[in-house]
């Protein structure tokens, strides 16, 4: 079975809390470099690393993993504040 590439905002989010590859590889039991290749997207997370992953950031896994590409978070803010 071929599986389907999934985007994320992995590296987005530790650079806006200021956390190193390493810490987060820590936080949710993988090795540093496995958050490298999830974040290049050259490697999709188990259902259980995305729910750590999920959990860690305290952000729904549908806002942090999509099977498409994501929208910058600036368009998505603009997009929801003129649909209000």
């Amino acid at each position: 079975m071929i599986s389907r590439k999934l985007y994320n905002r992995i590296s987005l989010l530790r650079k806006e809390r200021d956390i190193s590859r390493k810490d987060l590889a820590e936080k949710i039991g993988v090795n540093f470099q496995t958050v490298g290749y999830l974040e290049r997207e050259e490697y999709n997370p188990s259902l259980d690393l995305a729910f750590k992953i999920s959990e860690y950031f305290n952000l729904p896994v549908e806002f942090i993993f999509s099977t498409k590409p994501m929208k910058p978070l600036s368009q998505e803010l603009y997009d929801k504040t003129k649909n209000q």
